[in-house]
């Protein structure tokens, strides 16, 4: 009995070369299904360090804009809050304008005062996820407390004894290089005077020189609350920017990502169609090779 080995090494070799490009057609056809040129960082070769660093800085992006977004949110409570302070202290304004035409209804509008105060008090005391939003730094207790709120009389001072937070600057990092200081304490000065104006009113003093100066402090307050209003409409728009930024530099560095550890769908098929030939010419000269072969 004899036996071709000449025959049997070459088909051999035929066999081992179709395996080869079986397995690169294997590789192809994943890489078409995923989009991606391999399922780990060992398939990219010298790109895997670049896909990872890009991959971590999206990462640390999605972080800052996640910080800048619920900044954002706390602005936004803040605004209205104050908002709603300068609603009320304007009806009050005409209410103090009224009662001097009239010179009548003392006791009722004592007590109008009286619940503004505790209205105002509350605002100050505004609260998102479980923070106080005007307290500085001292996030986990109410910065008003109209207890420590000494009655004024006329003519009064500057009193912020009711402030119960800290002096610090709440900020917020929007980037690696940039911070954004953000809002206001409840001791700023515009909140002092609405609080003191009111507290002119609750503690009974309705006389004309009284009167007139919870008038004029309310005048004050009304008119520097608005540039609260402003300053935090540009604390607002700063963030926005940030998120803005934040967003667009994870759109870019995600396509440069997918760029390096995706494929072209389109060349990955042309590859495919060329191992299909490759393969089909393979089994073709191997088949009848092996059929031939005997021992």
């Amino acid at each position: 009995m004899g036996m071709r080995v000449a025959t049997f090494a070459a088909s051999d070799r035929l066999l081992q070369a179709a395996l080869k490009v079986q397995a690169k057609q294997a590789e192809a056809t994943l890489q078409q299904a995923s989009g991606q040129i391999s399922d780990n960082y060992g398939g990219l070769g010298n790109k895997a360090g670049s896909v990872v660093s890009l991959q971590s800085s999206v990462s640390m992006s999605k972080s800052y804009a996640e910080a800048a977004n619920t900044a954002s949110t706390r602005v936004e409570a803040m605004y209205d809050a104050v908002d709603s302070i300068i609603d009320q202290i304007t009806s009050m304004k005409g209410t103090l304008s009224s009662f001097s035409a009239t010179s009548s209804g003392t006791d009722e509008l004592q007590v109008t005062a009286e619940e503004m105060l505790e209205s105002l008090a509350s605002l100050m005391n505004t609260q998102l996820g479980g923070r106080y939003l005007f307290a500085g730094s001292a996030v986990d207790r109410p910065p008003v407390d109209l207890d420590s709120l000494a009655s004024a009389t006329s003519p009064s001072s500057s009193d912020t004894g009711y402030y119960q937070g800290d002096d610090a600057v709440t900020s917020v990092k929007v980037s690696s290089e940039q911070t954004v200081s953000y809002g206001f304490t409840a001791d700023n000065e515009n909140f002092e005077k609405a609080l003191r104006a009111l507290s002119l009113v609750a503690s009974g003093a309705t006389d004309s020189d009284a009167l007139t100066e919870a008038s004029g402090l309310l005048d004050e307050a009304i008119s520097g609350l608005a540039t609260v209003q402003t300053r935090l409409s540009l604390n607002a728009s700063a963030l926005k920017t940030a998120i803005s930024d934040q967003e667009n530099y994870q759109d870019f560095a995600g396509d440069l990502a997918t760029s390096l550890s995706g494929v072209d769908v389109a060349v990955v098929a042309a590859r495919m169609s060329a191992y299909e030939t490759q393969l089909q010419a393979a089994y073709a000269a191997v088949v009848p090779d092996l059929r031939g072969l005997t021992l």
